[in-house]
């Protein structure tokens, strides 16, 4: 099978396209064959091998893991013993966490994993793009239990973790505030959000107004910065970032407002079928910025690379 593999850490030239032995299913695995992945900033990182501490589990001087890709979304080829929630044919999505192996024309995967029946009609490169992004925002959403009444602040709202928070949050039912560059304001008010703020123009952290909740959705702000926004009593969500680690614990103690950060985030089966039924219900929508085919996959890597990309960008494997 052709797969996108990588043997050093370095730019996105040490990625190349290479046939590689096909996965065979173990018991309790099914075998997908891919139509459609993503290229996320998960895979960038690792890639790149950094932090450098990451390389602890990665691999130290080389990657353990020669093909990335987490997200996929194609058809159920072959089933191994004690499977019974999946058969031949079926079209699925999901994501491979941790083991990764999406960017391959072949993935075998834990039947009970983060996998789950398409939504009805749905196409396979929309399906690629639901779960990365929206399993992170649930994960970072999770510890506010956001409800009506709320206000919420969303920083980075046009990337895919923030696509998502956007929609999920309207959806918990609270008021969302997102903040983007100039080119998404029309899409970030077409998911939901009841005030957008263009960043090159504002400073939320200056125009006087509180937040309940505040969600950094590109792992740029600061809590010390953004802590005279957050009413008390208020929460800062953070998606990525070391500092946070320690501040989590620290401002659970003391102080009137906190810092949550669900390290290490959870992809269960569970959230894949919540989000397959709030798509189902007219709920939530993929957002896609490029699609590229599997060939280009230093191409797509590179533009994600730019950290301007909206929503996702998808890798078209086979069809």
């Amino acid at each position: 099978m052709r797969a996108v593999v990588h043997d050093r850490y370095g730019p996105p030239e040490v990625l190349r396209l290479e046939d590689v032995e096909p996965p065979v299913p173990k018991d309790g695995e099914v075998r997908v064959r891919i139509h459609a992945t993503t290229v996320s900033r998960t895979d960038c990182a690792l890639r790149e091998g950094v932090p450098f501490v990451a390389r602890l589990t990665t691999g130290l001087r080389r990657p353990r893991q020669r093909i990335l890709g987490s997200d996929l979304a194609g058809e159920v080829e072959a089933i191994g013993a004690n499977v019974t929630e999946f058969e031949a044919g079926d079209r699925v999505f999901g994501i491979n966490p941790w083991r990764f192996g999406a960017h391959a024309e072949l993935l075998c995967m834990r039947a009970g994993a983060a996998l789950s029946h398409m939504p009805s009609g749905m196409p396979f490169e929309e399906a690629a793009a639901i779960c990365d992004g929206a399993i992170l925002a649930l994960n970072a959403l999770r510890p506010a239990n956001l409800r009506q009444g709320q206000r919420i602040l969303v920083y980075g709202a046009s990337g895919s973790i923030g696509t998502a928070a956007v929609q999920l949050a309207r959806h918990f039912g609270a008021g969302v505030i997102a903040v983007c560059n100039p080119k998404s304001l029309d899409l970030v008010r077409s998911l939901g959000a009841d005030e957008v703020i263009d960043y090159t123009q504002q400073d939320f952290m200056g125009n006087g107004q509180t937040y309940d909740v505040i969600l950094d959705a590109v792992g740029t702000l600061r809590f010390r910065d953004c802590r005279g926004s957050l009413k008390r009593g208020g929460a800062y969500l953070a998606t990525d970032g070391f500092r946070n680690l320690a501040l989590s614990p620290w401002t659970a103690l003391i102080g009137p407002k906190r810092v949550r950060f669900s390290i290490p985030p959870r992809f269960t089966k569970k959230d894949v079928v919540f989000l397959r039924e709030l798509i189902e219900a007219g709920d939530y929508r993929a957002v896609i910025d490029r699609r590229y085919p599997l060939e280009q996959v230093v191409e797509a890597t590179r533009y994600v690379e730019t950290k301007q990309k909206t929503g996702n960008v998808v890798l078209t494997v086979s069809r």
